[in-house]
């Protein structure tokens, strides 16, 4: 049985199959993503969305769906589903479903009557082009295939509707047609791997609407063109592939192609796998640049999020030459930030104060599963360069101060990770002296101090030691407090006292300023008041302000987002810290932790984590359907285990 597999009984009861999505990407940005019953519930859902560098910066809907009939007799049976105004729902094909697996490709099964009919679909690699293969199981009379393509045109941000300006023109290709809506956009060619008869039918559907975007209080209606159908026959047995792409199809090598690409794919079959999987989603090569995406289906590539994912979707799964793809892309837009240039490459938030510093540990995850001295080779005279950028002053938005301490502005605008705004102005403004940023300072020093003494500069490392000598005494004297927890942020006689996360990563961190006493007692209080199922509150219920329900219009979510919802990257450095001061006893903890997790690969987008969760139970997922921080933290934490239980084991035979 697949481990990932839903029968008849939840994929015909709409209530618990629409919440419930699907997401491949083509790892160059482009991708597929829609409910398990193929019915469009967001904006951003469709069957081909892709980059369309030409308009702007977004991705766009080509085509939004492919709805199938199966006609019989004369008799026709439509496997489609879209969901109109008054919670309507038409043509209801979801009914003929009798299972849906994905275990390597998102796989239906129908059943009308005496006729089964399974639908594959996939996503070519580095090509904006997705097959669908359609092989006839069971039949006991002629059928015939229609499908009618429903197409968008539009960015993932906005809506499409009727109008006069779309263009109705298409021209045939190879076993199917070409046609562009509107200028600017590519071409879309839509190919069958055999012959077929296409009608030219031109309709517009009307209100079609999408619950996921009024749950978040947006507009959520949209017309969408259908230029005609497409027919043939299909017997017993046969298979028949569709094509959509921006570039014509090798009709006689579609079998071949879809094929090799399933061979491709690691199966689903486990909580790892599954992992795996969403780790090459979030890949993204532009030519010679590599980067990685934030999330699905809305976020770019931000600065911030590609160096703290990095290492668990590379190094954690031995892809150490994807490490070293995207670090490239990455250090040529660190260079050109040092030195005051635009950027080539397009990393979003290079300019946020945290983000050389995560830079930099990334680069110390490197050192630790590859070699420190390879790590040294390479990236030795990136880290030094960025590390002496700060220390200059040159960072317009990160002050060292005399003290060893770094400074930041986050009342204007966010400075950190917690970056929500409400009227442009940030929810949580964290200003002055921010824990991470002291914490993640500290570490830095000591790291590069390290690497140049093993490289033989010993008196550039006696300077780094010193310096973090005065950052580590200032650091315990600032942010350690009189209950044992560190402050959040200190901005002069300003003291936040919140008990928020933050403060997990000076424990997590290989190097610290605090005693082992000092990092238990703050383990001790973010296990208590933060720790949840699905990773760390962004604050604790008992601090002022707690609002843990990530829901409503916009402004009510950008309130909750770093008020109270639970975030699963968070966790995987609490792991890493509840490993460091309880060693091998830990490990029974660990696991029972990261098990909690395994339900998600069954709910909200299959497979997948999504970004954050309600902070009160039920913890339900919320945001993003996929996250890349918090797949990254899972299997970096996996990949620590692992070492951790074979260390266990070696122990045991030596007894």
């Amino acid at each position: 049985m697949s481990y990932l597999r839903f029968d008849k009984t939840l994929m015909t009861n709409l209530e618990e199959s629409l919440p419930r999505e699907i997401l491949r990407t083509n790892r160059s940005g482009a991708y597929h993503c829609t409910t398990i019953v193929d019915c469009n519930t967001r904006k951003y859902h469709g069957l081909l969305v892709i980059p369309v560098p030409e308009l702007d910066d977004e991705n766009h809907v080509l085509l939004s769906s492919l709805d199938e009939t199966v006609i019989q007799h004369g008799a026709e049976f439509n496997l489609g589903l879209h969901k109109y105004q008054g919670n309507n729902f038409s043509p209801k094909g979801h009914k003929y479903i009798r299972e849906f697996e994905c275990e390597k490709v998102p796989t239906t099964i129908y059943r009308v009557g005496g006729v089964i009919l399974k639908k594959e679909k996939l996503f070519v690699h580095h090509e904006n082009r997705i097959l669908i293969r359609y092989t006839l199981l069971d039949a006991h009379s002629e059928t015939i295939l229609r499908f009618r393509p429903f197409l968008a045109f539009r960015s993932v941000r906005q809506f499409t509707h009727e109008n006069a300006q779309a263009s109705r023109d298409f021209q045939y290709v190879e076993n199917g047609i070409k046609t562009c809506m509107y200028p600017g956009y590519p071409e879309l060619y839509m190919q069958f791997s055999k012959n077929v008869d296409y009608h030219f039918d031109p309709n517009w559907y009307r209100n079609i609407e999408y619950p996921k975007e009024q749950e978040r209080g947006y507009a959520a209606n949209e017309d969408l063109y259908v230029p005609g159908y497409f027919e043939t026959q299909i017997s017993k047995g046969e298979s028949i592939i569709f094509s959509g792409g921006i570039s014509s199809a090798d009709i006689e090598q579609l079998g071949d192609i879809f094929q090799t690409e399933v061979d491709k794919r690691i199966p689903r079959d486990s909580f790892l796998h599954c992992l795996y999987n969403s780790a090459h989603q979030f890949h993204n090569r532009q030519g010679d640049r590599c980067y990685i995406l934030a999330g699905y289906p809305w976020f770019k590539c931000r600065a911030r999020d590609m160096f703290i994912s990095l290492p668990g979707l590379t190094l954690a799964i031995e892809e150490v030459d994807a490490f070293e793809k995207v670090m490239s892309t990455a250090e040529e837009a660190i260079n050109e930030f040092i030195q005051g240039l635009p950027l080539t490459p397009k990393i979003y938030e290079m300019d946020q104060p945290d983000v050389l510093l995560w830079a930099i540990w990334a680069l110390q995850q490197y050192a630790k599963m590859i070699s420190k001295e390879q790590c040294r080779i390479k990236y030795g005279k990136l880290i030094e360069d960025i590390v002496e950028f700060i220390r200059r002053g040159e960072h317009t938005n990160l002050f060292l101060h005399d003290n060893g301490l770094l400074y930041v502005n986050g009342i204007d605008k966010p400075a950190t990770w917690m970056n929500s705004t409400v009227n442009g102005r940030p929810v949580v403004p964290r200003t002055g002296y921010v824990v991470e940023i002291n914490a993640l300072w500290y570490n830095v020093l000591k790291f590069a101090s390290d690497l140049l003494r093993e490289g033989g500069d010993v008196t550039k490392a006696n300077t780094y030691d010193e310096l973090a000598a005065v950052t580590g005494n200032s650091f315990v004297n600032v942010f350690l407090n009189e209950h044992g927890y560190l402050f959040d942020y200190v901005d002069g006689t300003m003291m936040d006292w919140c008990v928020r996360p933050n403060m997990i990563f000076t424990v997590a961190f290989d190097y610290s300023p605090l005693t082992i006493a000092q990092k238990k007692g703050i383990l001790d209080i973010v296990t208590k008041e933060l720790l949840t199922p699905k990773g760390l509150r962004s604050l604790s219920p008992k601090s002022g302000g707690y609002n843990p329900n990530y829901v409503g219009p916009q402004t009510q979510r950008d309130y909750a987002y770093h008020q109270g919802t639970a975030w699963p990257w968070l966790e995987g450095f609490y792991l890493e810290a509840y490993m460091r001061i309880h060693k091998m006893s830990s490990i029974s903890f660990i696991e029972r932790q990261l098990v909690a997790y395994e339900d998600e690969m069954n709910e909200h987008c299959i497979g997948t984590i999504p970004e954050l969760f309600d902070g009160n139970p039920p913890f339900k997922g919320r945001g993003a359907v996929s996250f890349a921080m918090n797949v990254a933290e899972l299997l970096r934490i996996l990949k620590i285990l692992t070492k951790y239980n074979q260390m266990y084991n070696d122990s045991l035979k030596e007894e």
